[in-house]
């Protein structure tokens, strides 16, 4: 039995991104993650829909030796408290390391579902960069992309563009509503 997914970027999407130069940047401590507004209660009305839903978030300042894995699983931690995860997927690696797992690749995505029994055709991803658009197509799901006016193009078109996470989840209700 195949369910349906919402994967979830992490920053800027479900905590605050501090933006530098038009590029988000992600939280450095516990101190400084601080969860968006409206995103408990959009994650609960996704959670009571039925839906799975699965953190995919790229962490590079790990491979770069800024962050250290324990501070994301720390900060992950506090996400778990306070929202319904079911799962939560890191890529600890930069650009350079060539992976499968760091988005714009599909790895994260593809791994959770199996491990999830997720039909990706009938999942989403919302996410607030250009690397979560193209997961999403890339994994065959249905792109949501969260738009905070950061300073890059996207080269996918998504399926809807929203304002925050409560938009999101809004559409996807609305949407699958329609489809049962």
């Amino acid at each position: 039995m195949s369910r349906s997914a919402v994967f979830l970027d992490r920053d800027g999407v479900l905590v605050e991104a501090t933006v530098r130069d038009g590029v988000p940047q992600s939280a450095r401590s516990l101190a400084d993650f601080q969860i968006l507004p409206g995103v408990a209660e959009a994650c609960e009305r996704l959670h009571q829909a039925g839906f799975a839903l699965i953190v995919v978030t790229n962490q590079p300042d790990v491979a770069r030796g800024i962050l250290t894995a324990e501070a994301v699983e720390e900060m992950h931690r506090e996400l778990r408290e306070r929202l319904p995860l079911d799962d939560i997927a890191v890529c600890f690696h930069d650009d350079a390391d060539g992976c499968d797992c760091r988005k714009p690749r599909p790895g994260m995505l593809l791994a959770a579902a199996e491990r999830w029994g997720v039909d990706l055709a009938a999942s989403f991803l919302v996410g607030d960069r250009w690397r979560d658009v193209e997961a999403a197509r890339r994994a065959g799901c249905a792109a949501i992309f969260v738009d905070r006016g950061y300073a890059e193009t996207i080269a996918s078109e998504p399926d809807a563009t929203v304002r925050n996470l409560e938009e999101a989840a809004e559409w996807i209700l609305r949407l699958t509503t329609r489809e049962r």
